[in-house]
C-alpha cells in the first residue's frame, strides 16, 4: 500500500468526474478559505495540452526558439513556463516541491485522483462511477443526492451544493491535519534528541 505523499504543508485533493462541478465549487471554495484567513495554493491537472502564452507575444517567440524554462514577470504576476515534451503524466511530488518556497497553509490539488494524498471527493448523481466515493484516500464526499453506495463510516457526508459547509469541513480537516503534523514533526525531533546521545 502507497504511503501518503508528505509536504511541510497539508495537501487535500479534490477529486471528481468530469461535469461535477470541481471548478464551480473551488470557485466558492477558495474565498471562502481566505476569509478564514488561509493562504491556499492549487495545483490543477489539465488532461491536455495548454497554453498560458500567446503566439506573437516575445515570451512565446523565446519559449519557441528554446528558452527552457522562461520566467515572465511584471508587477501584478509572474509566469514559469517549461516545455515537458517528454515527460507522461506530471510528477505531483515534483509541482508540490514548487509549492515550498510559497508556503501555503494548504494546497488543493485538483485532479491526479490517482496519488496517496487525503482526498474531498466530489460526487453528482448519475456522472461517472460512484466507485470513486471508496478508497483509502478518501476522507469526505460532497454529494448532490443520497450516496450510491455505502460509504465508509469515517468518511463524512457534506452537500455538494453548499459551499459553506465544504469550507467549514476543510477548516476542520486541516486544523486536525495541522495537528497530526505538530505532534509527527515533535516526535521526530524527540527522537533525533534521543538519538544523539
Amino acid at each position: 500500500m502507497e504511503n501518503e505523499l508528505t509536504a511541510p504543508f497539508p495537501i487535500l485533493g479534490i477529486a471528481a468526474w468530469s461535469g461535477t462541478g470541481k471548478t464551480t465549487l473551488l470557485e466558492k471554495l477558495l474565498p471562502r478559505l481566505g476569509a478564514y484567513g488561509l493562504s491556499v495554493a492549487v495545483i490543477k491537472h489539465a488532461h491536455h495540452s495548454f497554453d498560458v502564452d500567446q503566439p506573437g507575444k516575445d515570451s512565446y517567440k523565446l519559449r519557441s526558439a528554446g528558452a527552457a524554462p522562461i520566467l515572465v514577470a511584471s508587477r501584478q504576476r509572474f509566469a514559469l513556463m517549461q516545455e515537458t515534451p517528454d515527460q507522461g503524466e506530471p510528477d505531483l511530488a515534483q509541482l508540490i516541491a514548487m509549492m515550498a518556497p510559497h508556503d501555503p497553509d494548504l494546497v488543493i490539488v485538483e485532479g491526479f485522483k490517482a496519488w496517496p494524498i487525503p482526498k474531498l471527493v466530489l460526487y453528482r448523481d448519475g456522472i461517472g462511477d460512484a466507485a470513486i466515493l471508496t478508497g483509502r484516500w478518501v476522507e469526505a464526499v460532497a454529494l448532490s443526492a443520497p450516496p450510491p453506495i455505502d460509504l465508509a463510516a469515517s468518511v463524512a457526508q457534506l452537500d455538494l451544493d453548499d459551499s459553506e459547509a465544504v469550507a467549514q469541513w476543510v477548516v476542520t480537516w486541516l486544523s486536525a491535519k495541522n495537528d497530526t503534523m505538530s505532534s509527527k514533526n515533535t516526535s521526530s525531533k524527540h527522537m533525533s534528541s534521543k538519538q544523539q546521545w
